[in-house]
């Protein structure tokens, strides 16, 4: 796993979006994590390596999570939402990502996402989504080859799309077909869309199920 060494080493140097450079070293703490030292970095993606069959592919760091704790979808409420229903499917060793030191083990997938940087807002521009793609997701596609994705809400689906080279539109719960590649589509475990009913946690559960079927990794 040499390439992922030098991947992190690489990325979490990375200064090429000066908007989203400044963003993520000026957001101020919570008033809960005032004690922390927040990490202000490109974010690392972790997983499974060299196991992993499914990448999972957020949109970007959140401002109070990733960028706090300096581990993707770790320390936010999408984060709980979404080791929740990796736990019930047996992906997770735990029901919950708060930390780097939280002991969470997962297993047959690796957690990413098409920005490296939290945006502001949680809306990066198009250009910042073509310069991460072409300069980091990319990378990661080609060398950890996942026999599924799951693309966590439209602009994830979108970066995937760009990666690859691929048209399609975006339909939750729906997949489409690529060179051997499954990618599965679902909404992003984001408070907005789970505190409204629009992403219920047997939808997510659901379309993790079937990621695992086709990807081949077995239930425990």
């Amino acid at each position: 796993m040499d390439w992922y060494g030098d991947f992190i080493n690489r990325l979490i140097t990375c200064r090429a979006c000066s908007r989203l450079v400044g963003y993520r070293e000026s957001v101020k703490p919570l008033p809960k994590f005032s004690n922390e030292v927040y990490w202000r970095k490109p974010v690392p993606s972790w997983g499974d390596l060299p196991n992993a069959k499914i990448m999972i592919a957020g949109l970007a760091p959140a401002a109070h999570g990733g960028n706090r704790t300096g581990r993707m979808f770790t320390g936010d409420d999408s984060a709980q939402f979404l080791f929740r229903a990796l736990y019930e499917v047996g992906l997770a060793n735990k029901s919950y990502s708060v930390s780097m030191d939280d002991d969470v083990v997962v297993r047959c997938i690796y957690i990413t996402s098409v920005v490296k940087c939290a945006p502001p807002n949680n809306k990066p521009s198009g250009e910042e989504i073509h310069t991460c793609v072409n300069n980091w997701f990319r990378y990661e596609l080609e060398h950890v080859r996942p026999r599924a994705i799951i693309a966590l809400g439209h602009i994830a689906f979108e970066g995937i799309k760009l990666a690859l080279g691929i048209r399609a539109g975006f339909r939750h719960g729906d997949y489409i077909d690529f060179n051997g590649v499954r990618i599965f589509m679902s909404y992003h475990p984001s408070p907005r869309n789970t505190n409204t009913g629009r992403l219920r946690m047997e939808d997510l559960v659901r379309i993790l199920r079937m990621a695992m079927e086709y990807a081949g990794c077995a239930s425990t």
